[in-house]
């Protein structure tokens, strides 16, 4: 029987890389109009490079690039980019198709509901409450908390533990097979492959269930706990 979902939050609940796009492309031209000397070409390729070097959750990203472009941080630059990035992400945080509806059911049907993230917990609680989705979930764990990241079984005992369920009355939903079905599957979780979300493509990721709609998990909850 499934007593709790374990979401991860973006690419699964909302479409982070949409947002982080938008919230660049925007952030750009805001720093050039605020007098950086720099084609918005090489500056998409300088903040690319520091979120690979750094991880797409990096919090000091445009601090990084300033100094890589002007050798120090000019707080007027860096406030054009900032205001510009967040007016941009909180235009385009959207969750995908049916999230909200889907969430609500399964709260109505009992299920006990949190998330597993990679991005800092005040981040993740941010997301969810700019969303209003912080009424809904009732636990989140973040690497802040484990010191460790999927697809480490300590994040998914964290979880677990919280919600108060055994691995096998939880169903995990994410879009990275490596980090969430593989570190699901390893603590003994049901698993669902979120391809809505998928950007990498994945033909094969060996999950219980593969959803391409999210409202598909309605279904699932009710064939799981008529067996």
């Amino acid at each position: 029987m499934i007593k709790a979902i374990v979401f991860d939050l973006d690419n699964t609940l909302v479409d982070f890389m949409k947002m982080k796009r938008r919230s660049i492309e925007e952030a750009i031209p805001a720093m050039i109009d605020a007098g950086l000397d720099i084609t918005p070409e090489y500056a998409n390729k300088l903040i690319d490079e520091i979120y690979k070097e750094q991880g797409i959750e990096y919090q000091q990203v445009f601090d990084e690039f300033l100094k890589r472009v002007l050798h120090k941080i000019n707080y007027k630059i860096l406030s054009a980019g900032i205001v510009a990035y967040r007016r941009a992400r909180e235009a385009a945080l959207k969750p995908y198709p049916h999230v909200y509806p889907t969430l609500n059911k399964l709260s109505k049907l009992g299920i006990k509901m949190g998330i597993l993230s990679d991005a800092p917990v005040k981040e993740a609680w941010l997301r969810l409450a700019y969303l209003n989705f912080h009424h809904i979930f009732d636990e989140v764990v973040t690497f802040e908390e484990t010191g460790e990241r999927k697809p480490s079984p300590k994040p998914f005992n964290a979880i677990l533990k919280k919600l108060q369920v055994k691995p096998a009355e939880a169903l995990m939903v994410g879009d990275w097979v490596e980090r969430d079905i593989v570190g699901a599957s390893k603590v003994g979780m049901k698993t669902a492959f979120a391809r809505y979300g998928d950007t990498f493509n994945t033909e094969h990721h060996n999950a219980d269930y593969d959803l391409k709609d999210i409202r598909e998990l309605e279904d699932i909850i009710i064939k799981e706990n008529r067996l």
